[in-house]
């Protein structure tokens, strides 16, 4: 649940709900997620609150490599996206959660709630199918510098090592990026007149 509220948009709630995130933190066992987390709630306690939402906009709204939703990293803005999206509906019906505020079920605080709500077996199903989008959005918070690279190293502490399969996926993605939609966007072909 940590991670969730962590990668959500910072208001005031999470400024106010800093004593208890720590105090969470802290009853984690020791290892890579705990020391991740710990090392983003410095920064969210040293970080004026304005600063914390432009950083979040300009990370996350402003930059595609930084997509917190999953399927995009596989599907792209493409129609396949949609049916990638049911699946994800699917497995919160089926753990009983519905989620609050909007947003959709793919981004990655959304699943992380997911997991914290009861859903564990569900959420981790999909960070497992989506590990490439992880592991790619992971990346790119890396090479931006954002703080928010802990949370998502994090999120990806908590799951089995990656096997060669999934390694390659995540490189594929590095270097192709997400897939275009090609459906209906050449509706003439080069040079001819319309």
């Amino acid at each position: 649940m940590t991670a969730s509220v962590l990668l959500g948009y910072p208001d005031e709630r999470l400024v106010e709900a800093l004593p208890l995130l720590t105090m969470t933190v802290d009853r984690l066992p020791a290892g890579e997620a705990a020391s991740r987390l710990r090392a983003f709630l410095t920064h969210l306690a040293t970080t004026p609150l304005p600063r914390l939402a432009e950083d979040y906009v300009a990370t996350f709204d402003l930059k595609r490599r930084c997509c917190p939703y999953l399927t995009y990293y596989t599907y792209g803005d493409t129609r396949k996206r949609g049916m990638a999206l049911l699946r994800f509906k699917h497995a919160f019906r089926e753990a009983g959660f519905e989620p609050a505020g909007g947003e959709l079920p793919d981004h990655l605080a959304v699943v992380c709630e997911l997991s914290a709500r009861g859903g564990v077996t569900q959420a981790g199903r999909l960070l497992r199918e989506h590990r490439a989008g992880v592991e790619t959005l992971h990346r790119a918070l890396r090479e931006e510098r954002s703080p928010y690279a802990d949370v998502v190293a994090a999120v990806l502490a908590t799951l089995p090592p990656p096997n060669a399969r999934e390694r390659a996926a995540a490189l594929r993605l590095v270097q192709e990026g997400p897939p275009e939609e090609q459906v209906g966007l050449e509706p003439y072909a080069a040079g001819e007149p319309r």
